[in-house]
């Protein structure tokens, strides 16, 4: 057993957060569902939420920790409810945790995310879109519980300036985690638009790729996991060429921020593997 593992008693701890109306139960139960698929006992799956209506009765409920500000940042693309999960305690868990989006997609063994790095080292994904600036991604990443608290007295005593400062949360925790993050491999966990969907014009013949070292794939923004079994762009995109033509060319059926040519680039064809792992 390694270092990791002596520290929480020798159980994988795995973690997730619901809050809101956006995700729910779906997401969480297959979530917890994709987690049993791809780990080596024994493992626990806790979900910190506001509601555990239709919850698989495996996961491990647990209340939204309390996050004492007065107000939430506004005008910020950063998701700073994750900041939650950054106090003293959580729940009843000690130790590293691996903490997971509820939008992702696993493929592969998460066994070796819990091999990286000791016991209190904080171990984050590598953020795609920033290559140059080496910053981490909070879709996936390891804490052990209490690490962070130094990052959540800082965001409660300034929320605003907290998240006007850094946008995003996952830049502050890359910033400021004590001692510095660690990274898993680039390879491990994947942007599906970036490292997945085929570019122009192979995106008209080929499905969606799936690397053979990728053990998670993360979903950003609004492609999200059943999109992409539907080969659609967004929740109310183009599903065949015909429709992506007609709206490259009829500007009344485009988004507003899209140009001419979006749709043309975001055609996807529907992803048969994403299908396959994003179940119950």
């Amino acid at each position: 057993m390694n270092d990791v593992l002596s520290a929480s008693g020798g159980v994988k701890q795995v973690i997730c957060i619901n809050w809101g109306t956006k995700y729910g139960a779906k997401f969480i139960n297959r979530l917890y569902a994709m987690v049993a698929r791809n780990i080596t006992p024994p493992f626990s799956f806790t979900c910190f939420t506001d509601t555990r209506e239709g919850l698989n009765p495996n996961i491990l409920c647990e209340d939204l920790p309390p996050l004492e500000v007065a107000a939430m940042p506004v005008n910020t693309p950063g998701i700073w409810n994750k900041s939650r999960l950054w106090g003293p305690k959580l729940g009843s868990l000690q130790g590293p945790v691996l903490f997971l989006d509820l939008d992702l997609v696993i493929v592969r063994s998460l066994d070796v995310f819990f091999d990286v790095g000791g016991p209190d080292d904080v171990v984050m994904t590598r953020n795609q879109t920033t290559p140059f600036e080496k910053l981490g991604q909070t879709s996936l990443y390891r804490f052990p519980v209490g690490k962070l608290l130094s990052l959540q007295q800082a965001f409660i005593a300034d929320p605003q300036g907290i998240a006007d400062k850094y946008r995003f949360e996952q830049r502050f925790v890359t910033k400021n985690a004590p001692g510095g993050p660690l990274f898993y491999p680039r390879c491990w966990v994947l942007h599906f638009r970036q490292d997945c969907r085929q570019p122009w014009p192979l995106n008209y013949l080929f499905a969606p790729r799936l690397p053979k070292d990728a053990r998670v794939v993360i979903f950003p923004r609004t492609l999200r996991p059943e999109n992409a079994i539907l080969g659609k762009f967004y929740n109310n995109g183009a599903t065949t060429i015909r429709d992506h033509l007609s709206r490259t060319f009829d500007k009344s059926r485009r988004k507003s921020t899209d140009g001419p040519f979006s749709h043309l680039r975001h055609y996807i064809k529907p992803t048969k593997w994403v299908e396959d792992n994003w179940r119950e």
